[in-house]
C-alpha cells in the first residue's frame, strides 16, 4: 500500500451530513470515499422538510441528487450497500506504515478500513476520517407503530409539525425530555395528549404545567393504534379506553453505532453523541464528525447537511496546516 493508494479522506455515512462534506472535499481537490451502508434512519419518511429548494422532497431523492452530483467530480468515489467493518489507526512511519508518506501539512495519523457487506472485500487507507454514520433509532414498544410512523407518526417536530397544525395529536415516549417537547409540539395544537406508557417519565409538577396549557397527560400503557394505511384514528389503551387522533410524534431512543473501531475510541457525552471542538473535530487526531452522530443529536436534513460543509473546510484547512477556529 503507497501513499498514492491511500483516500485523503474517508467519509463513513453517505446521508446529508456525508454527502455535503464529500462534496465540498472534493471541490477543494481532496481525493475521497464515500462508504455508504444505504440504511438511512429516515426511510420511513416519506416527504422532509425545512431543506431550502427542496421543501417535500422524499429523502431517499434527495439522497439520489446529491449522489449524481458527486458523480460529476472524478476525484469522488462513492460505494453503496456496503459499510466499513473495521476503522484501525495507525501513526505513520512505525511497522507496516513507514511507506504511507505523509500527506499536505506534515505527518498526520494514518486509517485503515475494511470494507463489505458481512465479510471484508477491500481495505483502504485514508489520511483522514469523517464519521457521519448517524444514529440507530429504537422506537417506543408499541404494538404496530411501524405501520404508521413516517406517514402520520413522526419524530421531528421542526420537520413535520406544519403538516400536522390543528389536528388532534399524540406523544408518545418514555424520556425525561418528554414534558420539554410536549411544550414545543404544543405550539402546532390545542389538542394534545402525551402518552407515558405506563413510565414515569413525566413528574406530577410537570403534568400540572402541561394540564394548566391544555395537555392531557395519559399514563396507561398502549395496546393498540387504531387506523388504515398508515393513517392514525385513535390509540386504544389496555384499559380498553379509545382516545381518538389525526396524527402525532413518537419520542424515539437513539444510539451512535462505533462497533467498527478499532484500538481506539473518540469521547462520547452521556447521550452516546460523538464530542467534537465546534468545527468537528474529535480528540482523535484526523477522525472528524458531523450530523446526527455528533452533539447535539438528531437534526434536521439541512442543518446536518451543513454540518457537512463545515467540517469539509475545516478538514482542508488541517491538511495545509493553516490554523481554525477549535
Amino acid at each position: 500500500m503507497t501513499d498514492t493508494d491511500a483516500y485523503d479522506v474517508l467519509v463513513i455515512g453517505g446521508g446529508p451530513a456525508g454527502l455535503s462534506a464529500a462534496l465540498n472535499l472534493g471541490r477543494s481537490l481532496m481525493r475521497v470515499l464515500v462508504v455508504d451502508a444505504d440504511r438511512p434512519r429516515n426511510a420511513a419518511t416519506l416527504n422532509s422538510h425545512g431543506f431550502l429548494t427542496r421543501d417535500g422532497v422524499p429523502p431517499h431523492e434527495l439522497r439520489r441528487i446529491a449522489r449524481e452530483e458527486l458523480a460529476a467530480y472524478p476525484n469522488i468515489e462513492v460505494r453503496t450497500r456496503v459499510r466499513v467493518l473495521d476503522l484501525a489507526r495507525r501513526e505513520p512511519g512505525v511497522g507496516a506504515d513507514a511507506e504511507l508518506a505523509p500527506g499536505a501539512g506534515g505527518q498526520r495519523p494514518r486509517f485503515t478500513a475494511s470494507i463489505g457487506r458481512k465479510d471484508p472485500t477491500d481495505i483502504v487507507a485514508a489520511h483522514s476520517v469523517l464519521l457521519a454514520t448517524g444514529l440507530r433509532e429504537t422506537l417506543p414498544d408499541v404494538p404496530n407503530l411501524r405501520g404508521f410512523y413516517g406517514i402520520s407518526l413522526f419524530s421531528c417536530a421542526a420537520c413535520d409539525a406544519w403538516e400536522m397544525r390543528g389536528r388532534r395529536l399524540a406523544l408518545i415516549g418514555t424520556t425525561d425530555d418528554l414534558a420539554d417537547r410536549a411544550r414545543l409540539i404544543a405550539r402546532w395544537t390545542e389538542d394534545l395528549t402525551v402518552f407515558t406508557l405506563g413510565a414515569d417519565t413525566v413528574t406530577s409538577a410537570q403534568e400540572a404545567e402541561l394540564a394548566a396549557a391544555g395537555v392531557a397527560v395519559v399514563r396507561h400503557p398502549i395496546s393498540e393504534l387504531v387506523g388504515d394505511r398508515g393513517r392514525i384514528e385513535a390509540i386504544r389503551l389496555d384499559d380498553g379506553a379509545v382516545i381518538a387522533v389525526e396524527g402525532g410524534f413518537v419520542r424515539p431512543e437513539w444510539e451512535t453505532d462505533l462497533s467498527f473501531l478499532r484500538g481506539f475510541a473518540p469521547s462520547i457525552d452521556h447521550d452516546g453523541h460523538l464530542v467534537t471542538d465546534r468545527s468537528g473535530r474529535t480528540d482523535i487526531p484526523g477522525l472528524y464528525a458531523a450530523g446526527d452522530a455528533a452533539i447535539p443529536g438528531p437534526q434536521q436534513l439541512i442543518v446536518a447537511a451543513g454540518a457537512g460543509a463545515r467540517v469539509a473546510s475545516v478538514m482542508v484547512q488541517d491538511a495545509v496546516g493553516i490554523a481554525s477556529a477549535h
